[in-house]
């Protein structure tokens, strides 16, 4: 039998011109594109990623923010023309607490004959949480707040250990007058004589007080 030289169309002969096979990405043995539907799902995962390492910043910067004061208005007078401000020295009553367990470490009532306290409002004379705690108060008024360590007495503590160190506080406050303030932290210490950086009814009355 007479061997057919002839090459059918589907197999290869040597020696013989074939078109070449189209693909994807061009001729065969070219590189192949990748595909647009690759490309696109690529480009979302990248956006997602994104956002999701910006959400997860963000969250964690709201979480190591600053702590705050807490404060709860439990009365405020309906008549209240003058509220405090800083350098307003007030004249309050305020009972000190331990979050922790509630046990009383302070109260303004059992010292200087039952007098309230007087001293200027934002000056550093209170722990930094009274300072911001009774800003913008009313006389008559009354809160409760509550006061992180980081503006009480952190974590060195105080009052040989009835603060421990790192405590949350709590006060309750009732203020009952707010007047203007000595002219400068040097004429507060004139009237301070006996330096425990807050002023008696005695030393508010002094003939050297002079209102701002």
């Amino acid at each position: 039998m007479a061997y057919d030289n002839a090459c059918h169309a589907s197999e290869f002969c040597p020696g013989k011109s074939h078109p070449k096979r189209k693909t994807r990405g061009g001729e065969r043995g070219g590189i192949v594109g990748p595909v647009p539907g690759i490309m696109h799902f690529l480009s979302r995962l990248v956006v997602f990623f994104y956002l999701w390492g910006f959400i997860t910043a963000q969250g964690l910067k709201k979480e190591e923010s600053p702590e705050e004061v807490k404060i709860e208005i439990l009365h405020r007078p309906e008549n209240c023309s003058k509220t405090s401000k800083k350098g307003d020295l007030l004249n309050a009553h305020y009972d000190g607490y331990l979050a922790k367990d509630g046990s009383k470490f302070y109260c303004s009532r059992t010292q200087n004959e039952g007098h309230p306290k007087w001293f200027v409002l934002g000056v550093g004379q209170v722990i930094k949480g009274l300072d911001i705690a009774m800003m913008d108060m009313c006389p008559g008024e009354k809160r409760k707040v509550i006061i992180p360590p980081s503006f009480a007495y952190g974590k060195e503590g105080y009052a040989d250990g009835k603060i421990p160190p790192d405590a949350t506080l709590i006060f309750e406050i009732e203020l009952y007058a707010v007047t203007k303030g000595p002219r400068s932290i040097e004429t507060f210490k004139q009237i301070d004589t006996d330096n425990d950086r807050q002023l008696s009814k005695t030393e508010e009355l002094s003939k050297d007080f002079t209102p701002g």
